[in-house]
């Protein structure tokens, strides 16, 4: 039999019901991607592109104009020095454009990997607050960068037009370089960004993995000066088909291989779902470490 004072309790529960309780706990297990809450929080992965591209050019006196004074200068640089101290071949183009070409997807795939592999101990701050997937984070950190290369893709063309270079229909196929150049560039750096929350010596190791990286991409060179029997390896290298993309839309030099973007594309396929792997599974500490 209730007593008194069980009924007023009851009549107090009814009266003011206690609110739900939403209990977030870290995904377990290698399967638990949950890819669908990057959907749901889609205009927060906007919102945080935007954010980035409104920063990078606050209180700056030329704002966009370094997007194409720096791949200028670099240009500049490369041509008098490989193009023509070093003589370097440009598969039949002026060295300056051959040289722009390579360095305006590097450009964007540099920018892109620097600040995806920073991005959340950059966003410590929101995360340690806030939930939402943090998948978001590095996903816009690759968002700005495109405003840069749309600005430098314009002095291209500007170049293009004073050497009489004229564009063929391999130009709608920019887009898929392009997308695979931002494709790896987030394959990267969800392994970098991870793994810098944890060792931040990982953030002074970037600028190297970069510089040496351009080397070993066809920025300065062509493809062809890569010996043959080393061609497999050198594919392995997903910024070597981009490159070379980009040049045979752009100046219509060179061959497409197809076995040697297929080469890129398993490569780049194996580190991205890798990296999404990785980096959800080092999702749950994310917070307490950051």
């Amino acid at each position: 039999m209730n007593t008194a004072s069980d009924v007023i309790r009851e009549l107090d529960a009814e009266a003011n019901p206690r609110p739900a309780v939403s209990c977030i706990e870290p995904s377990k297990g290698w399967a638990a991607l949950r890819l669908g809450e990057v959907w749901h929080f889609r205009e927060l992965l906007f919102f945080l592109a935007w954010r980035d591209i409104k920063v990078r050019y606050k209180q700056s006196a030329i704002g966009a104009g370094w997007a194409v004074i720096q791949p200028l200068a670099t240009m500049t640089i490369f041509t008098l020095i490989f193009g023509r101290l070093a003589k370097m071949p440009s598969d039949g183009v002026p060295y300056s454009v051959f040289a722009f070409t390579g360095l305006l997807p590097w450009n964007y795939f540099s920018q892109a990997l620097t600040r995806s592999g920073a991005s959340l101990v950059g966003s410590a701050g929101l995360i340690s607050k806030v939930y939402f997937p943090r998948l978001i984070v590095p996903l816009s950190a690759i968002v700005p960068a495109l405003v840069d290369f749309a600005v430098a893709f314009l002095a291209l063309v500007c170049m293009m037009t004073w050497f009489s270079i004229v564009p063929t229909w391999r130009w709608v196929l920019l887009p898929l370089f392009l997308s695979f150049a931002a494709i790896s560039a987030l394959a990267v750096g969800l392994w970098l960004t991870a793994l810098n929350v944890r060792y931040r010596d990982v953030a002074h190791t970037i600028p190297f993995l970069i510089q040496f990286w351009m080397f070993a991409s066809p920025v300065i060179y062509p493809i062809s000066l890569v010996p043959e029997r080393w061609r497999a390896l050198y594919n392995l290298n997903p910024m070597a088909g981009v490159i070379q993309g980009f040049r045979w839309c752009l100046l219509g030099t060179g061959t497409l291989d197809p076995r040697a973007l297929a080469i890129s594309a398993v490569m780049v396929s194996a580190l991205l779902w890798g990296g999404v792997v990785f980096f959800k599974r080092m999702e749950r500490t994310f917070a307490d470490v950051v």
